[in-house]
């Protein structure tokens, strides 16, 4: 075997072209050696190879046959991206959502000429995350996918999910408002280097207010988890659960509590709050509210119902967490001591409260608040959303008997114990999706009816990215 040893060859001419052997001959490459390519390598039979453009495309582009593009939607508008004119069985073209946002704000391929999987049509991109490699068959297929890839991430992997009304807040949560009905259907269960649980607000709907100087309804079961929340020192914050809920890829069905029904005279009783259900979270529907001459004790729940003055001999309140839950999902209802009017319904973070002398109805207990970040339900105080007021109680017999207030976060008030029993002498109904309880009837000349407490809410909350 003859051996020729050079340093370079090159073409006779200027930009000529120098050619190895004749067709049909095998060039050797011997093992150890290494060629390196510092121009465009063609016909090497790697025409599926991908160049990877480093600088990322934010508006219209031309695709090159064999690169392969990072493409960022996230400044809010669509991406068109046209494929290679008179493309070569074997060009490739790769597209990497860059933002994760393709979901958001679509990237559409212009096909340029050429059919897309033999269809004389464009191809939209509008899968959040996506990665797709496109190659070209012939003139009768055109374009077509060799690769499509849509995992969430690489490394981390977030929780997904729909159902129920949902925002983004804190630019890398999302929430999911019930307020009715439904299901939290999770797409993907995350990884613990991302997300893979869920915080939650879980609130039952408030016992009705009793009638007749009657007590106020006890509010809601109220429990939650919102460990990632700050400030640290939020109302609600001491009654946090330790923990999350772990999620998996499943529909968990949603339950939201209706209110408790009005108390009526002379003889219809407030009605229980209905419990509410998410995952392993039940929170158990508030206690109704006792009415005067029967029934004189509010009744047992979440929070407990306020009692009624039972013509001067005095009623017990209910009692709160019931069922029995650690942290405490709610407090007791006020008694109804003698010659005073209804006491307030307990309330998720305090219980309620028995009326000032002489005749006055108790206010509610208050609920617990929240951030804003968390949701946009509730009722609003401050920089904070509440949930679970109890309601107050209603009023004794004359000008004295005073209206109980109702607890801060939906509770409403009771009725006023002063002559005649129009509307403002009933009892105030409780503020719908807090669970607060509602306020408990007034009396004087006649008793007059109480409200009906609030329905409750289901909030969740995850990081998604």
């Amino acid at each position: 075997m003859s051996e020729i040893k050079v340093n370079k060859i090159s073409p006779r001419t200027n930009c000529g072209t120098v050619t190895l052997g004749d067709s049909g001959d095998t060039i050797t490459i011997p093992a150890g050696a290494t060629i390196t390519n510092s121009g465009t390598a063609n016909g090497f039979g790697a025409s599926g190879a991908i160049s990877w453009q480093t600088a990322v495309k934010t508006g219209d582009f031309t695709a090159v046959s064999n690169e392969g593009y990072f493409v960022n939607t996230s400044g809010g508008s669509d991406i068109t991206v046209t494929l290679p004119s008179s493309p070569s069985a074997g060009n490739v073209v790769a597209i990497k959502d860059y933002a994760r946002t393709f979901g958001t704000n679509k990237v559409t391929m212009a096909r340029n000429g050429s059919n897309m999987d033999g269809v004389a049509a464009d191809t939209v991109l509008e899968t959040s995350g996506l990665s797709v490699t496109f190659v070209f068959m012939d003139s009768t297929k055109g374009w077509s996918f060799i690769t499509e890839d849509i995992t969430s991430s690489a490394g981390a992997s977030f929780v997904q999910a729909t159902g129920g009304t949902v925002a983004t807040v804190c630019t890398d949560f999302k929430i999911h408002t019930f307020t009715g009905p439904g299901t939290f259907c999770v797409s993907s269960a995350g990884n613990s280097a991302g997300s893979n649980s869920v915080e939650y607000i879980v609130v039952a709907g408030g016992g009705g207010g009793g009638a007749n100087r009657g007590g106020g309804g006890g509010a809601g079961g109220f429990r939650f988890a919102s460990p990632t929340l700050s400030p640290a020192t939020y109302p609600a914050k001491p009654l946090a659960a330790p923990a999350n809920i772990p999620v998996s890829v499943a529909a968990f069905p949603i339950t939201v509590g209706a209110g408790g029904t009005a108390g009526n005279p002379p003889t219809t009783d407030a009605g229980q709050g209905a419990d509410s259900v998410f995952s392993t979270i039940t929170s158990a529907g508030g206690g109704r509210a006792g009415r005067a001459n029967t029934n004189s004790p509010g009744a047992n729940g979440g929070s407990g119902g306020g009692a009624a003055d039972d013509d001067g001999a005095g009623g017990t309140g209910g009692t709160g967490n019931t069922p029995s839950v650690s942290p405490a999902q709610g407090t007791n209802g006020a008694p109804a001591p003698a010659a005073l009017g209804g006491g307030g319904g307990g309330g998720g973070l305090s219980a309620g409260s028995c009326g000032p002398n002489p005749n006055g109805g108790g206010a509610g207990g208050a609920g617990g608040g929240f951030p804003t970040a968390f949701g946009t339900s509730g009722e609003s105080c401050g920089s904070f959303y509440y949930f679970a007021g109890g309601g107050g109680g209603g009023g004794r017999d004359n000008a004295n008997g005073t209206p109980g207030a109702g607890g801060v976060g939906g509770g409403g008030p009771g009725g006023t114990g002063a002559p005649g029993c129009g509307p403002q002498k009933a009892g105030t109904a409780a503020t719908a999706n807090t669970g607060g309880g509602g306020g408990g009837g007034g009396n004087n000349g006649g008793p007059c009816k109480g409200a009906a407490g609030g329905s409750g809410i289901v909030i969740i909350r995850y990081k998604f990215q």
